[in-house]
């Protein structure tokens, strides 16, 4: 991937951050290059450190934490909009179909939907579902909040064994749905025989599927009350989950969607920060 050109000149370090609630991304560039971090939401001091190391003379904060990390830096930074953010990040990662009417997707501790018209991009929806679900119940179901681990297991397993599907409640024929449609998420598990437990990797693929389909649905009525057809997915969520890669995918397509990915799209922010941190705006 080709990486940002901005207009930092050489010897100058310029940097942008999106301080989420649960992850903290942070872009840092000099005249060499860029640099990618991730650190946990609570990281902002380290983050504010590794900013005042490299020199950085423009710094862009964005996110929910963004006013707590404009704290520790002393006055350097300017706190930059976060739908703008990802609207300048996200245009400078898809290159040249940056330009192309579309719908931007972050998926991070939730989920927000926006409209990219050209330079304007304006928050239009969203849900709750997103990363911050997987972690609650990722604890709650499955004793475990690390997130690489969640996504882990759902790559291996199978959510049909939790999910329960059209086929499971009505005979073929007797609706004019397919029977690999989901009828209740997490519906048989109120159906298991006294004592028997899913397997773990079920279950967390089914916390995919709660997370993904709903998502996708969400994306698509937008994208048709708009008139748009292709829908852009970044955040941290995606990160290393190809489960949830796969049912986004899967079902956007499905109700006729332009599903694209971002590369690096956790960083979409970060970057976007960087880049109206050195413009100024």
């Amino acid at each position: 991937m080709t990486r940002p050109e901005g207009t930092t000149a050489p010897g100058r370090v310029s940097a942008g951050v999106d301080a989420g609630a649960s992850l903290t991304k942070l872009a840092l560039r000099d005249g060499e290059g860029l640099q990618l971090r991730l650190e946990r939401g609570d990281a902002l001091e380290r983050i504010a450190e590794r900013i005042v190391e490299a020199g950085a003379e423009r710094v862009g904060v964005t996110g929910c934490g963004a006013a707590a990390l404009a704290s520790f830096l002393e006055g350097r930074a300017l706190s930059v909009n976060e739908f703008a953010a990802w609207g300048r990040g996200a245009a400078e990662l898809l290159e040249a179909r940056a330009g192309e009417r579309h719908l931007l997707v972050s998926l991070g501790t939730g989920t927000s939907v926006m409209l990219a018209d050209g330079l304007a991009v304006n928050r239009i929806g969203g849900t709750a579902l997103g990363g911050g679900t997987l972690l609650g119940l990722g604890a709650a179901l499955l004793g475990t909040d690390d997130f690489a681990e969640i996504a882990a297991l759902a790559e291996s397993g199978s959510r049909r064994s939790v999910d329960l599907l059209v086929s499971d409640i009505y005979r073929p024929g007797e609706i004019a749905l397919a029977g690999e449609i989901t009828a209740a998420n997490f519906g048989k598990l109120a159906r298991l025989p006294d004592g028997v437990v899913p397997e773990r990797e079920d279950v967390a693929h089914a916390l995919m599927g709660l997370v993904g389909e709903n998502v996708a649905l969400i994306c698509a009525g937008l994208g048709a009350a708009h008139q748009v057809r292709r829908i852009v997915f970044g955040g941290a969520t995606l990160r290393k989950n190809p489960s949830l890669v796969s049912i986004l995918h899967q079902i956007t397509t499905a109700l006729g969607a332009e599903v694209t990915f971002l590369p690096d799209g956790e960083f979409a922010g970060a970057i976007g920060a960087l880049l109206l941190a050195e413009t100024g705006t």
